[in-house]
């Protein structure tokens, strides 16, 4: 008789959980892509896996060129946020594009 093929994510040998809380990361890389209409703030590890990222897109949203900063900044501490909690202590920071949000994505990281 054959025996049933065990399955691995089953609930009984209780290996389902998440695995991406338990990661710890003492050092990344955050990237700023800043374009005209979008800024994006990524964060990976130093091996190029995606953390953490956010965006901020000021295409429709009607913001004048005063509050573009601030909402550069609020992209940038959401995407800064979660690994602070995961334990990242340094980081290595990439900027590329033209973009007004650039410099204030900046500010914000440090």
């Amino acid at each position: 008789m054959a025996k049933p093929i065990p399955r691995i994510g089953s609930r009984r040998n209780g290996r389902i959980g998440s695995r991406k809380s338990a990661r710890r990361i003492p050092k990344g890389v955050i990237h700023v892509q800043a374009s005209f209409n979008n800024t994006i703030v990524t964060v990976t590890d130093v091996r190029g896996r995606v953390v953490s990222w956010s965006r901020l897109v000021l295409v429709d949203s009607g913001v004048q060129e005063e509050g573009r900063h601030l909402l550069a900044q609020t992209a940038a501490g959401n995407a800064i946020r979660t690994v602070v909690d995961q334990g990242m202590q340094r980081a290595e920071v990439m900027i590329k594009g033209p973009g007004l949000g650039r410099d204030a994505a900046l500010r914000a990281i440090l």
